[in-house]
Order: C-alpha cells, then structure tokens, then sequence
C-alpha cells in the first residue's frame, strides 16, 4: 500500500532497522478517526509490512490548568472512539500515566516496531515525544495533522505576523489541500490481549478540579463536530464577515472546541468550504491588488480565521519556546513595558478579583462570566478581556500569568496554541506592531470599552451574560 500521506508532512524522529513487530499510533493532539493523516501514515506502514496495527492514547492525570469540563470533553470523545476503531479492526489502549513512562513500557510489551505520532507545538508534549522517541526501541515518525501546511514545512522560524506567514501558506495550499482517503479495516489482527478501555477507573485516575464543570452547549465527538461543520457552512458562513465580531451574535463557527480536541480536521473544514464555494482554494484567499481585505468574502474571512491565524499560532509556539513568558514577546514590546512598569494603574486587581468578575468594568465582568459558565468566551472580547488585565495587574508578567491560568481553567479550547498566541498579542504585541505610546501599555496596542461600544451593543452583551 502505497502511502496517501504527503511525505513532507512526515518527519523522522527516529530509525530502527525492520523486525517484523507492530505499528502503533500514539494519539495526541488529532482525537479522531477520520481525515487524520497520522493514522493514515501509521496504517500504510502496517499495511506495506503486513504488520498490525492500534492505537494509544496516554491520559495524564492532571495536564496544566484542565478541569473537569475539558477532561469530561475528551474522555467521552475518546470513548466513542474506540467504538469507532474497533470497526475497523484496530485496538484502542487507553494507558493511564505520563507518556515518558507509560509508552516506553507498552511499547517494549507488545514489540512496536514503528511509532507515529501527531505534531504537537506545546512544550510539554514535545517534551513526552523527546523522551518517548529516547527510551522506545522503534523507528518513530511524527506527522503533522492539524495543520493544512505543516508547520515545519511553511516556514523554519518564527514569523513576524498575518502578513509574513499569508504568502507562505496560500502558496503552498494548493499541494497540501487534497481529499483524506478512508481509514480501512485493517487486514492484520493484533496478536495480543486487548480489555476494553476501563473509563470509570481513568475518571478515578484523575486529579483535577472538579469544580468547574462540563457544558451542555458543545457535544463532544467526530460525529458532533462535523454535524456542527454542517449547520454553520449552512447558515453561519454566508454572514460570517459581517457577524463575526459581534459578541451578541451568533456570528462564530462554534468549531474551537473540535479543532483543539482534535474531533475535527481544519483540513476538512477548508475542503467542504471550497467545495460550498465551487471554486479553487488559491481564488477564494485571493485579496485584491492592494492587499486589502476589506468587503471580501464570507470564504476567504473564514478560511483567513481558520487556516492563516491559527497556523500562525502554531508557528509562535512551535519556534517561540517563551511562548508563554514576558520573554517571548517581541524585543520592542519588552522594551516598551519595561518603561512603563511603575507607571501609576488607577485600578489593580488580584487573582481572586478576576476570577471571581469582580472589577469596577461591567464589559469586563460580562466577558469573564460568559467564559466560567460557557466554557467559550467570544473572540473579540478575549481581546478586550486581557488586554484590561494588562491596564488593571500589577505588572505584564502578573497580567500574563492571570490570563493564561483564567483561559486555560475554563475555555474549552484552552492549552491550546490560539489561546497563547491571543493573549501574547493582547498583552505583549505579539504579531502585532508598536502603536501610539500612552500610560501601562506603552506601545503596546489599547483597547477600551468605548471602541467596544462602537462595534457592538455593549448593553445588551453585558445584560445577556449577567442572566438579565
């Protein structure tokens, strides 16, 4: 079987010589059966070497600021799964414990020959991939599945912005942008005992805040997500530039929270909005002469939103390993912020004020409270949500810090690439450029409420999430 996978979607990590053992997908960050070029990769080798083939997934018991609303998210996608796998003649093995100790010892157990696994830009998972591809006795092959053009592929640096990186991955869209093929049933048999996935004992692994609970707004699984890609090319894309932005709208696509969890491929949802569209993907991303993207099309902002914006985020945390710090932030931004560290706040609030939406700003408050009690606060005003904390915290690094641990406790799509890169542009200019110099924020870029009211009906969002 001659691989369906782009090979330069593929990057070696590690070979070994053939033996005639297993191959096996380490899932990560791709939590799905369908359009998901990893497995495609992992099942061609086991189909070239007549070898079996299963799937792995490592459930850490606490994995930085995740609650139970977004571990209920994953597992009960995870579950149905396996369910979906098992159709296909390939085991799922849920392993309970850190990847670096976990899959070195399944790995040695059932004689894994190959080890494919999904690129992820996060520290802590590329951490795991470094020690997991040290300890395991097997070729290993990481395969870029999230992304159209693979990280590593559109660019080997850091890009500065939109405008940097646009050109690189329009160019490159029409060669990465094909049809998935099917996942087979798979001809091999796995040659060792499989238990089906004991999900009461993984919830009983679990040490996490149970405090923060699941939504029943966003159902998880492939199922759902792409029942959700439907409704919004339906109704949602033909008035998405104009009700985007617009947080009493619903305007967004809703697709954050299976982008993130991996149920649904942005691969796939570029090709159905190409093919709504009816017409090559390098006409619908096309701008005009001068650059300009105003009175484009519904198309283009949404694949601008979904493919230039959030492989941009993947490329900041990819090569940027300060992502997540005052020092990943540009050395303008840095330079700037650092003058105006003692500059006088008229407002400064703790830990427990933010979180508890207790600041002297309705919009604020509104905004904080929309994201404890939904899981998803609304793109614009994350914006204007952390660029506050900056104006109203004791220091950029305070500011940061707040931010992240907030997005990342109750946002369902929070750890996620997106959710740094916003907040590092929010708070530190990242992919952003120094604008007119004013108190706190120095150059960085400022927003306030009465810009806010200029777009939206501030009333009528602060009254909708105050339950009124």
């Amino acid at each position: 079987m001659a691989s369906p996978v782009n090979p330069k979607r593929v990057h070696t990590l590690k070979e070994r010589p053939r033996r005639g053992g297993t191959v096996v997908y380490w899932m990560n960050r791709e939590q799905r059966m369908n359009d998901n070029w990893a497995l495609l990769f992992a099942q061609s080798l086991a189909v070239k070497y007549a070898s079996p083939l299963s799937v792995v997934f490592c459930l850490v018991p606490e994995f930085l600021e995740a609650t139970e609303r977004q571990y209920r998210f994953m597992l009960t996608g995870l579950e149905s799964l396996e369910r979906s796998l098992a159709a296909k003649n390939i085991p799922f093995h849920l392993l309970l414990g850190a990847p670096d100790h976990a899959l070195p010892r399944f790995a040695a157990q059932h004689d894994v020959e190959s080890l494919v696994t999904d690129f992820n830009p996060l520290r802590l998972p590329m951490r795991w991939k470094e020690r997991v591809t040290d300890a395991v006795n097997a070729s290993v092959y990481e395969v870029d599945a999230h992304n159209i053009v693979p990280a590593r592929i559109v660019s080997p640096k850091q890009e500065f912005g939109a405008y940097t990186i646009r050109p690189k991955v329009h160019r490159l869209l029409p060669e990465f942008l094909d049809e998935f093929p099917a996942v087979r049933k798979h001809p091999h048999a796995w040659p060792f005992p499989v238990a089906p996935a004991d999900w009461k004992a993984a919830d009983r692994s679990l040490r996490i805040d149970r405090s923060v609970g699941a939504v029943a707004w966003c159902s998880p699984g492939e199922a759902e997500a792409r029942a959700v890609l439907e409704r919004f090319l339906n109704s949602g894309l033909p008035s998405y530039d104009a009700r985007r932005n617009d947080p009493t709208l619903d305007g967004q696509s809703g697709l954050s929270p299976y982008f993130h969890f991996g149920h649904l491929a942005p691969q796939r949802a570029a090709l159905e909005t190409v093919k709504r569209e009816g017409r090559p993907v390098h006409l619908i991303v096309q701008r005009d002469k001068n650059g300009s993207a105003e009175n484009r099309g519904n198309a283009e902002a949404f694949l601008e939103e979904m493919i230039v914006r959030r492989e941009l985020s993947d490329n900041f945390t990819f090569y940027n390993t300060a992502y997540d710090s005052f020092d990943g932030f540009p050395a303008w931004a840095q330079l700037t912020l650092n003058e105006h560290r003692k500059d006088l706040r008229e407002h400064v609030y703790s830990a427990d004020d933010f979180e508890a939406a207790e600041t002297h700003d309705p919009l604020w408050n509104a905004a904080q409270r929309q994201m404890m009690r939904t899981g998803k606060m609304h793109g614009y005003m994350r914006m204007y949500w952390a660029k506050k904390m900056l104006e109203w915290s004791a220091s950029p690094e305070e500011a940061l810090a707040g931010a992240i641990r907030l997005n990342d406790r109750y946002e369902l799509d929070g750890r996620d690439p997106n959710g740094y890169a916003g907040i590092a542009w929010s708070i530190g200019g990242v992919h952003d450029r120094a604008w007119f110099e004013r108190p706190v924020y120095g150059k960085v870029r400022y927003m306030n409420d009465n810009g806010c009211a200029k777009k939206f009906d501030v009333k009528r969002y602060i009254a909708e999430q105050s339950g009124g």
